[in-house]
This record gives structure tokens, sequence and C-alpha cells, in this order.
């Protein structure tokens, strides 16, 4: 999707013109260096009619709203009664302190700013805002950060999220309802039954079949120690879940797993979502649908694949948590030391399932899309590595060092009624996620 960047310049004319002059021509060249494409007005709007003109011109993605000097309320007024999108306040520092004239007075121009968003959106309402000069590094970092969530933002209202079954029994933490997605994120749901892929995997023949086990095997280890009904059915599900992804124009995948897939077609799908995890469409089992979401938010900002599963061991000592799956995990998470081996399912040993450890990484981020129990949306995001730990239990597994206190954090957790699954990135993505809570309008909690 095309995303249209907006600079928005504002200040009026009895300040120190020279000043103002020199950072406008400053964050126009900063912001074309990150965003080559922004739209930039081509000078200084500096009364409210200018402001009015330039932007019926403009459909912002992102607002960079930056007072030159300082404007009062009427023109962010104009602004945010056109427009709902994101908005970066920018201020700048007094460029001359020197016992003379005010130069700008772009701080007191922030407070007005701030004061009519907060009037007009809500007081619940967040947006971003920089303090700083153009050449500052903080500006750069900043402005980069708050372009890159606000363009996954805009991603997220053409996602189409899949969702195959529904949540076992006792699992309704991950059920969604396909309006209250899209209001808050943007994206919307694609249902399909699992017996119908089951159906579909059921009529395929084995010429149709033998590209995705060879497919499988270039990626995978082990998969001739799974009794051949066994690999042939999991190359069926293999086929027809990535015919239905590609089909439907899914990128985020939430599967049914248990107990159907084990009774129903004597083969797990876990194989399989590990595959479509390497293969770039994240998928979570357990029909968590909000875990997919977390998982695709994740991926996208970290650019990499990541790990989903349960927390299911807290070593004090070592301050590490770690997460554990069935056997589901994108199978280039793997450990170099033993790749992306199979196996068969811990508590119905049934194959193939994915078994391995997950390789070490200096920073990461557990981040979970929850619900409180009055049905709000809340992100949780918490900091730390990825040690470099082996399999720790049957499945796959991922030990986290974290910065906060791992103890006080699952009392937390538990007590505060956060759901089990949990997404861990590779590299550290927390402050890009606290910026899209704001952008999201939902609450954060960083541990």
């Amino acid at each position: 999707m095309k995303f249209n960047l907006v600079y928005i310049p504002i200040g009026v004319g009895t300040f120190h013109m020279e000043s103002a002059q020199k950072l406008f021509e400053e964050s126009k060249a900063l912001l074309r260096t990150l965003e080559p494409q922004c739209t930039v007005p081509q000078k200084p709007l500096l009364t409210v009619q200018e402001l009015s003109s330039y932007l019926e011109e403009v459909n912002p993605d992102l607002i960079i709203l930056q007072n030159l000097t300082f404007a009062n309320a009427a023109y962010t007024t104009e602004v945010v009664k056109r427009f709902s999108c994101p908005i970066l306040l920018w201020t700048l520092r007094e460029p001359v302190i020197d016992g003379g004239r005010l130069r700008l007075n772009s701080l007191t121009g922030a407070f007005s700013a701030a004061n009519a968003i907060k009037n007009f959106r809500g007081i619940n309402h967040q947006f971003e805002h920089l303090l700083a000069l153009p050449t500052e590094k903080v500006a750069k970092s900043v402005l980069k950060r708050t372009i890159r969530v606000a363009k996954l933002k805009n991603q997220l209202s053409s996602l189409k999220l899949g969702l195959v079954g529904h949540t076992p029994q006792g699992f309704g933490f991950g059920q969604a309802l396909d309006a209250e997605l899209t209001r808050t994120f943007g994206c919307t749901l694609d249902s399909i039954e699992a017996r119908e892929l089951i159906l579909r995997a059921k009529s395929y023949t084995a010429d149709e079949i033998l590209p995705y086990i060879e497919k499988a095997k270039s990626k995978v280890n082990g998969l001739d120690s799974i009794p051949d009904e066994n690999v042939l059915n999991f190359a069926k599900l293999y086929k027809a879940y990535s015919e239905y992804v590609k089909n439907n124009g899914i990128m985020a995948l939430a599967s049914r797993c248990w107990p159907d897939f084990f009774v129903d077609f004597g083969t797990p799908v876990c194989a399989v979502l590990s595959l479509l995890n390497e293969e770039g469409v994240v998928a979570s089992c357990e029909a968590d649908i909000y875990g997919a979401l977390s998982m695709y938010i994740a991926s996208e900002l970290s650019e990499h694949g990541v790990f989903f599963g349960d927390p299911v061991s807290l070593n004090e000592e070592e301050n590490s948590l770690t997460f554990w799956h069935c056997g589901m995990a994108d199978c280039s998470l793997a450990r170099t030391d033993t790749g992306a081996a199979v196996g068969v399912h811990p508590n119905r040993k049934i194959g193939p399932t994915m078994e391995f450890g997950c390789r070490p990484s200096e920073s990461a981020t557990v981040f979970r899309v929850g619900r409180t129990a009055q049905g709000d949306f809340r992100l949780f995001i918490a900091s730390g590595k990825i040690l470099d730990k082996p399999k720790q239990f049957l499945g796959t597994t991922l030990v986290v060092k974290l910065k906060t206190d791992a103890k006080d954090l699952v009392h937390t957790a538990i007590t505060d009624g956060w759901e089990p699954h949990f997404v861990v990135a590779y590299g550290d993505i927390a402050e890009e996620l606290v910026a899209l809570g704001k952008m999201l309008s939902i609450q954060t909690r960083r541990f």
C-alpha cells in the first residue's frame, strides 16, 4: 500500500524567520532521507489560511506536525478536524539563548497544539512527541521509528487473517470477533472449518504432493524417520494449507490443531505450521487469532521469524523464562548444531512435529496482543536476550533471560490475567511496540 507521510510546519511570521527557515530546510532534508516520497510544503505555513490550502491537497497516513515557531491552537484544530491519522508533534529547541530575542517559542506552541489534540480527539488519545533540533541524533531515531510503526499500522488495514477451525474448549482467550479486529487494527478475518482442509488434503494424489515432500526435506531433518503414511498425510496438509493461504491472500494464520488432526486425520498439523512460518506466513496453533496477530506484528517489526509458545519454566537464579510448544516453531529458528529436526508429538506420539531448541540472540522482545476482563485490548511488552540453550523439553523451546525480574514478571502477568500464549521476537522492538500502542490507542504494559 502507498504510504503518505505529510510534513506540516506551522508558525507565525512575527518570530525570527531566518532561524525558522533554516530549521525548515533541515527538517525537510531529514524527512526526505527517511521517506523520500514524503509530502512537504514549499514554504513554512505561517497563517491558518495557508495551512488550510495545503491540507486540501494531502491525504496523510502519518502527520509530522512541527512548531517552527509558536502557533496558536487554531492551526492544530485545522489539522485534527480534517484527519484522524497518527500525529507526531515535533517541538524545536530554542536555537540560541543569549539574553536577547526569543527566536521561535516552539515549546509553548507544542503545549498549545497538544492541548488542542487532546481536546479534539479525547483525553485517552495518545500521540508521539519529539523535542529536538533536526540535527540531533534523537530526531532521526524517533522519526525513523515513528514512520516505521505508522507504515505497519497502515499495513494492518490490508492484512487478512486466516482462522482454521475454532478454539478448543477452555482456550477461548484466542477467539476474536471480526468487527473488533477491524475496528481496532483495521485487519479482516477469513474463516474456514478444519474439516474442509482435511477433506481437501484427503483428495490429493501421491504425485500431487511429491513437490511438498521434497520442499520439506530441504528444510527439515529426519523426515525419513517418520512412518510413510504420516509423511504422506503431512504433505497433503502442507499442500492444502499452502493453497488456502495463497488463494485467499492470507498473511497470518491461526489453526486448530488438537484433537481433530490427530483423531480425524491421524497426523498433526504442527510441521505444516512450522514451514508456513518459515515461508513468511506467520501461523499460530490452538486457533489463537490474537496470537497470530501478535506474531505478524512482531515479525514485521523485527523483520525476522518469531517464536510462539507457552511460558513453562522459571529459573530465578538465571532470571530466565522458558517458552515451549508442541512442535510448530518456525524451522528457521532452529539451532545450527541440530537444525530443524522432526519428531513425534510429546503426548500423542504421532509425527511429524518439530523438535529443536532455538538459536540465541543478544536482544529479544516478548510480546502479546491481549484483552482485559472488560474486553479492552492491551499490549504485553518485555525485553531480554535469548540464551544459547539446547532443547529443554520435547517439542520446541526458547529460553529468554529478562531485563526485568523474571519472578516478578511471571507473578504480575498471572495476577493481571494475561493469556498463556506469547510471542518472542528476535531483536529489540519494545519502543516500536509502545509507539504502535499509542497509534492504536491501546494500553501497553511494559515490563
